[in-house]
């Protein structure tokens, strides 16, 4: 079996249509005239829940601005294809549906400032020369930088399904550990959409262990987590050879540590994939986890 290219998670039929449409959909509802690309795709997202948000509120200026308000007008936020957040945690919401937090584009989003900017650029020329940059163009468009972190301290991200293409997460001084995580959430990105894309329903009552989680996960969330951490380590192993620093022994630890974790994995995942329907999905799923319990 050949290697898989890491630019094989966005080759996938039926994903950037599925991104088009929604699109449209949203743009016909707010009165737009959105684009077609993934940051309109990710925009458009904002600009739906923003506008839900004002209009509960009775807020109508702030109604007006997600109404009108297209990529075009955003470019003060951005850096190359993505835009950059970085709000205070103050401004953060939660939903009564999701304790997860979660921030909105709104008319008072100010620029992340120009370290911020820098690290993110840094960060995403690391995945772009190690393979990942279309990965981090169509499915992490928006990142949303939070609480800065010592490499020797917890670092939380995360992605939400009400708001793909967008990546909220911690970070450390190094782009090789912002890099590894905006590959983890993108993949979490794709998966949801190659599946909304493909129209697939995974049963919520058939669960596996999960060594990430150390419990029980339906097969939706034991899936999402075999996708995304393979990709990390496959990126991690390349940008691995090249780091300094106190980064180096950090990557080594990670490696490590996800070789146990995929090692619990190996008796149950055939199971959980026979849950897919979509062959191409499930061939790259499987393909994926087949290349990070091979050799480095």
């Amino acid at each position: 079996m050949s290697a898989l290219s890491p630019e094989a998670p966005v080759a996938l039929d039926g994903i950037a249509d599925h991104q088009r449409l929604q699109t449209s959909r949203i743009a016909s509802v707010l009165g737009n005239r959105l684009g077609s690309s993934a940051l309109d795709y990710a925009v458009a997202h904002h600009l739906l829940e923003g506008a839900e948000h004002a209009a509960r509120a009775r807020h109508a200026d702030r109604l007006a601005w997600y109404r009108r308000t297209t990529v075009r007008d955003l470019t003060h936020l951005s850096a190359g294809p993505h835009l950059v957040l970085s709000p205070c945690p103050a401004d953060l919401l939660r939903s009564e549906i999701s304790e997860t937090a979660y921030y909105l584009i709104g008319p008072d989003t100010n620029p992340a400032p120009p370290e911020a900017l820098g690290l993110v650029g840094a960060a995403i020329a690391s995945a772009t020369e190690h393979g990942f940059g279309t990965l981090l163009t169509q499915h992490a468009p928006v990142v949303c930088l939070l609480n800065h972190r010592r490499l020797d301290e917890t670092l939380h991200s995360w992605a939400l399904t009400r708001l793909p293409g967008t990546v909220f997460t911690d970070y450390t001084a190094q782009p090789e550990v912002l890099a590894r995580d905006l590959i983890h959430e993108a993949a979490h990105n794709w998966l949801n959409d190659a599946l909304a894309a493909y129209d697939v329903s995974l049963p919520a009552d058939v669960t596996f262990f999960s060594p990430w989680r150390g419990t029980p996960r339906p097969v939706y969330g034991f899936l999402h987590a075999c996708w995304a951490f393979s990709l990390t380590v496959m990126y991690v192993r390349k940008a691995r050879r090249s780091a300094t620093g106190a980064v180096a022994p950090f990557l080594d630890a990670f490696l490590r540590q996800q070789a146990a974790q995929f090692a619990a994995t190996a008796e149950c995942l055939d199971q959980a994939l026979a849950y897919v329907p979509t062959n191409e999905i499930r061939e790259r799923i499987g393909r994926a986890v087949g290349e990070v319990v091979g050799p480095a």
